[in-house]
């Protein structure tokens, strides 16, 4: 590999998911050619016809790989990490896609080490409601945000070497972060999302509510329709920090509805003030607003 560009060659990609078909559509679109491994064979199969795909990621194809991109679920990336190891070849980046990092970094950066080659953890910032490599896009991380989690002492190049590894697949910007500091927010952009949505479309009006909805209902619901296999490992593996961010959810829930059933118009009012604040503040755009109720 050349020290003057680290975009692979040769790429493997461990699940053709939503995520992993994805990236493999973008290499492949880039000219550099992918292996990938998947359960579904019908995955496979419509990969390869399309030649997104060259051929399976193997025992012979493994130490071939410049980079290795995991998008399966968390424990299944600490399974195929520990069951391939002597295959990885110590100068192939793996970086994984899971949507938690505690429970994935830490077993894989003790493999790496032992084995010389490097991993860092990494969530890209971008996806859809449905599942599947037949919703995976080319240009689905085009300008979208990528977090890595680097081992706790690290060479900063390997940061270097990751982003220009991931050139292929165009994200907009890179943050840098600890797996501890990754999955407290996450439990709150994405994971809350979830459990809201879910939450909210249980309600029975919700099957009678054509023909009076539109895009508040959209947008609150467009992540209810999970899968529910994923999702509950995913949960489970960072429980703490999402049951807290629950448990701010019921508390604000519990405001409104209290200023509600008391007829306390000024309660409610103030109440929706500050979430407007809180959003803009959130945002970026209101960097004088009050301070008072905003969490």
């Amino acid at each position: 590999m050349s020290e003057t560009d680290r975009t692979p060659k040769r790429v493997g990609i461990v699940g053709l998911g939503l995520i992993g078909g994805s990236f493999a559509k973008a290499y492949a679109d880039a000219g550099i050619e992918v292996f990938a491994a998947d359960i579904d064979e019908r995955a496979m199969n419509a990969a390869m016809a399309e030649e997104t795909v060259a051929g399976p990621l193997d025992e012979a194809t493994i130490p071939t790989c410049e980079l290795l991109i995991l998008a399966v679920y968390p424990q299944a990336i600490i399974e195929w990490v520990r069951s391939h190891e002597q295959f990885i070849s110590p100068s192939t980046l793996v970086i994984d896609c899971g949507s938690v990092k505690r429970s994935v970094c830490p077993v894989c950066f003790s493999i790496a080490e032992r084995r010389g080659f490097t991993f860092i953890g990494g969530h890209p910032m971008a996806g859809l409601q449905y599942s599947g490599y037949r919703h995976a896009r080319a240009d689905l991380y085009a300008g979208q945000p990528m977090v890595l989690v680097p081992p706790e002492i690290y060479d900063p190049d390997i940061i270097l070497w990751a982003e220009e590894a991931l050139s292929p697949a165009a994200f907009g910007s890179f943050s840098i972060t600890t797996a501890a500091k990754h999955d407290q927010i996450i439990a709150y952009t994405s994971q809350l999302a979830h459990v809201v949505s879910s939450a909210f479309i249980k309600s029975p009006t919700a099957q009678k509510h054509r023909g009076f909805s539109a895009g508040s209902y959209k947008d609150l619901t467009r992540v209810a329709e999970l899968n529910a296999d994923m999702w509950t490992e995913l949960f489970m593996d960072n429980a703490d920090n999402l049951t807290e961010e629950i448990g701010v959810v019921i508390t604000e829930l519990g405001r409104y509805r209290d200023a509600l059933s008391r007829g306390d118009e000024a309660e409610l009012h103030a109440l929706l003030e500050q979430g407007s604040i809180a959003k803009r503040k959130a945002d970026g755009r209101y960097s004088d607003a009050r301070e008072g109720g905003v969490r």
